[in-house]
């Protein structure tokens, strides 16, 4: 499945230097699907050099062709739909519905910031000197390195990659090893820009993250990955003075209160919790559920999570795949037995969902009488775990919520609009949701603060970090 792709330099798909390949494996099947090309060090060298002469054509290309070039991509993303969820859905696992969705999402990127690219505005300011005014520019950053996940292999790759391009940046893009097919598809979608514009690598972090990081001409680097990966980036981008912006882990709290429109709550919280498996750093994790409500909210929460149907994602029924691999399944199951060891009551799932023995299939879990100081809620647990405790008064819900170094996202139903509004204000996050999840598109800021990490990606913020503020004092 990979025959056609493999590291794209200078405009073409090529074999590693030293023919080494890496297999992929279905999280469906643990059999392996195919191989890749892993990059050397003079592979990930020449794609920065590539990178570097890419950057000389592009940058100097003007806004509006830059424009034309990202719509031409996105054309001919959704040309290749299929092809797209497809590969989706067979290195991931996730159900095909919502891996079309998140095709649809990387086509709005492109689409988002090939609009963005003709509005990169500088301005004028009245200088004191006589006959002089300053002038603001706004010039790409330069060579950008961008590191994505295998959570959503499309969707991140098009956050990085079309606000770059957007901006005039030539970019390095490393994908996960896990899920490298769905780059090659979008980067193959990519063949109108310039030899350069844009190069893949793919490979283990001392032949493509290193010489990356050292290279003194990547200006920038964009992560979606675990706060102890971007800790690590931050430290090494130092060394080079690059610009960083992260996108790291989430432990989400969900505060459903008194006045809770309960059945919407549930209706949209089960699939949101268990899209993908649970691994999306954005979805709820901590449910702070009212007292007046806990029972029902459980007894609900319960019986549309046994509902899912499990399966392969390839297969239009299937509501929920597995996890991505043995050792995130291996995870799961340490959390949860150490929830149920510190006093926590297992109420649905909890182990390897029946009738499916191969692949890295876990049972929608639910665990109540969990305490905040849990391993399984005081970190993100990245799996198809609701931990649901029970709260009182407004300011308990919301004083234990911020209690956690993360803050991507949060979650509150409610049919106050004064309560909403004082949620909002008060917990700490970079994304509040009130009676929705629907955090994530194009022409929104999406990102965190604190250990969740720094920048935006998408709405009109999304392409600031791309570039530089350049200031001319200009006298005659």
């Amino acid at each position: 499945m990979y025959k056609n792709y493999g590291l794209f330099i200078d405009g073409q798909w090529m074999a590693s230097s030293d023919k080494t390949q890496a297999e992929v494996v279905s999280p469906v099947s643990d059999q392996t699907m195919g191989a890749v090309p892993v990059a050397t060090v003079a592979d990930t060298e020449a794609a920065l050099a590539s990178a570097a002469r890419g950057l000389r054509e592009w940058r100097s290309t003007s806004g509006f062709a830059r424009a034309d070039a990202l719509h031409k991509i996105a054309d001919e993303m959704t040309r290749r739909a299929e092809e797209a969820k497809r590969m989706i859905s067979l290195e991931t696992g996730k159900p095909v519905a919502q891996a079309e969705r998140e095709w649809t999402l990387a086509i709005d990127q492109f689409r988002w910031f090939a609009e963005e690219a003709r509005r990169i505005y500088g301005r004028i300011i009245e200088s004191r000197v006589p006959g002089g005014r300053f002038e603001v520019f706004r010039e790409p950053v330069g060579i950008v390195g961008a590191f994505t996940a295998w959570n959503f292999p499309a969707a991140l790759v098009a956050r990085k990659v079309a606000p770059a391009l957007a901006a005039g940046c030539s970019v390095v893009l490393r994908p996960s090893s896990q899920t490298p097919g769905v780059a090659m598809v979008m980067v193959d979608c990519m063949r109108v820009l310039p030899k350069g514009a844009v190069n893949l690598v793919v490979g283990p972090t001392a032949t493509t993250y290193a010489p990356i990081m050292a290279d003194k001409a990547v200006r920038k680097v964009s992560l979606t990955g675990s706060t102890r990966v971007g800790q690590q980036m931050i430290r090494d981008a130092a060394d080079t003075v690059k610009k960083v912006s992260m996108e790291l882990g989430g432990n989400a709290p969900l505060i459903v209160y008194d006045d809770a429109d309960l059945e919407l709550a549930l209706n949209v919280s089960v699939p949101t919790k268990f899209a993908n498996a649970g691994q999306v750093c954005v979805t709820p994790d901590r449910f702070f559920i009212h007292d007046s409500l806990h029972d029902q909210f459980v007894d609900g929460f319960v019986k549309r999570a046994r509902s899912l149907k499990l399966g392969d994602g390839l297969d239009p029924s299937t509501q929920m795949g597995p996890l991505i691999n043995a050792a995130r399944f291996t995870e799961i199951e340490a959390i949860v037995a150490d929830a149920l060891k510190a006093g926590a009551t297992l109420v649905a799932g909890g182990g390897r969902a029946p009738d499916l023995n191969s692949g890295h299939f876990f049972e929608p879990t639910v665990l109540t009488d969990v305490t905040d100081y849990m391993k399984v809620f005081d970190q993100e647990n990245f799996g198809p775990i609701a931990a649901i405790t029970r709260f009182t008064e407004e300011e308990e819900a919301v004083s234990r919520a911020n209690a956690s170094d993360m803050g991507l996202s949060a979650y509150a139903f409610t049919r106050s609009p004064g309560r909403a509004r004082r949620t909002v204000s008060a917990l700490k996050a970079g994304m509040v949701g009130i009676n929705s999840f629907a955090l994530a598109a194009s022409e929104a800021p999406f990102g965190g603060t604190n250990h969740s990490g720094m920048g935006r990606e998408g709405g009109t913020e999304g392409i600031s970090d791309y570039l530089d503020t350049k200031l001319a004092q200009v006298v005659f």
